[in-house]
């Protein structure tokens, strides 16, 4: 796990540095992101301001494999993701990346995050535009330029379908607060949110 100062420097660092997400903005963009249990990740973005929507699931392998029996085997090449569509009128991709690389995960870990381990907890950005694919390679190689993650970045660019998860995944920090993995891994992330990007967050 990367150490707090780590990680302090990388939020300063964007804050700092935001970058600028493409000119002209559609009405309404989708990308689809891994970083671990898709619980937390879900419940993170769901208090994003410019988020219209938030959905587990699981993306790059099949869809015949698409069930959370056979993905957590890890033989079925899926990670578990989150499909966020959001307004860029109200949320920039340069700050949808933002959350996801200083809040929602830890980018310098390999095939697993925190307590999970394995492939299907990888850290990876699955495009859905040309156009989103080159951001978040400009935007990655930025990260991986310069310190405090300099040459240590893990996320993979990958392609791929999206399939949601199933029903009771969905909304699961919202539907589950006092869980026990919602409380030791998921809500200090919220609150990271909060703390770090207050003119983003919403309750």
């Amino acid at each position: 796990m990367v150490k707090k100062s780590i990680l302090a420097a990388t939020a300063a660092l964007m804050l700092a540095a935001p970058i600028a997400a493409p000119a002209a903005p559609a009405p309404s963009e989708t990308i689809v992101l891994a970083g671990g249990c898709f619980w937390g990740m879900e419940g993170t973005f769901e208090h994003v301001k410019g988020v219209t929507s938030v959905v587990s699931g699981y993306a790059g392998g099949s869809a015949a494999d698409a069930t959370y029996d056979r993905v957590s085997t890890e033989r079925t090449g899926h990670a578990e993701a989150i499909r966020v569509t959001f307004d860029p009128s109200k949320v920039s991709l340069g700050q949808i990346m933002q959350v996801y690389f200083v809040v929602a995960h830890d980018s310098t870990q390999k095939n697993g995050q925190y307590p999970d381990e394995g492939p299907s907890y990888r850290s990876a950005v699955f495009p859905q535009t040309p156009a989103q694919k080159a951001f978040v390679a400009a935007y990655i190689k930025g990260l991986n330029s310069r310190p405090p993650l300099q040459g240590r970045v893990a996320t993979r660019i990958e392609s791929g379908g999206f399939y949601p998860a199933e029903a009771y995944h969905q909304d699961f920090m919202r539907k589950n607060p006092t869980h026990g993995y919602i409380q030791r891994w998921d809500v200090p992330r919220v609150k990271k949110l909060k703390v770090t990007y207050p003119a983003l967050y919403r309750d």
